[in-house]
């Protein structure tokens, strides 16, 4: 039996990175999926650190996943620009990411799936289901 590959949105990487107890929304996706993400996830998450221990924290986020699409080590330079012009970003960074996606024939997991609602090439699943399947798991006998 194969591993289920999936690509983790932006929002995911950043709820595991504030998230308090229990596990985040990114350790259940990892427990039934090989996860990947995208330079341009990347991107938009290294935008939105601010301080060299956010930074780590991303950068720390990235290596437990494998980053598809662009060069990866640019992402941090990329993000210093892009966080300059954000409103730009927002319009096209859903159509990259999916791109990306669509070209790896993967899904994309995410918090907000209306973001790439107008994608019709793209498989989104809602976080809402990955956190249902691991409640579900856990009360399963072991």
């Amino acid at each position: 039996m194969s591993v289920q590959k999936i690509v983790v949105d932006t929002d995911i990487i950043l709820e595991h990175l504030i998230h308090g107890d229990g596990a985040s929304i990114l350790r259940m996706t990892m427990n039934t999926y090989f996860c990947y993400t995208t330079v341009f996830n990347a991107i938009e998450a290294f935008s939105m650190a601010r301080s060299k221990k956010e930074i780590q924290a991303v950068d720390d986020a990235m290596s437990t996943m494998k980053v598809i699409g662009l060069n990866a080590k640019s992402a941090k330079s990329i993000g210093k620009i892009y966080s300059n012009d954000i409103s730009v970003g927002k319009k096209v960074m859903p159509a990259l990411i999916a791109g990306v996606c669509i070209e790896s024939r993967l899904p994309i997991v995410t918090m907000n799936p209306k973001r790439f609602s107008r994608i019709k090439r793209l498989r989104v699943i809602p976080a809402q289901k990955i956190i249902s399947h691991s409640a579900a798991t856990e009360m399963l006998p072991h």
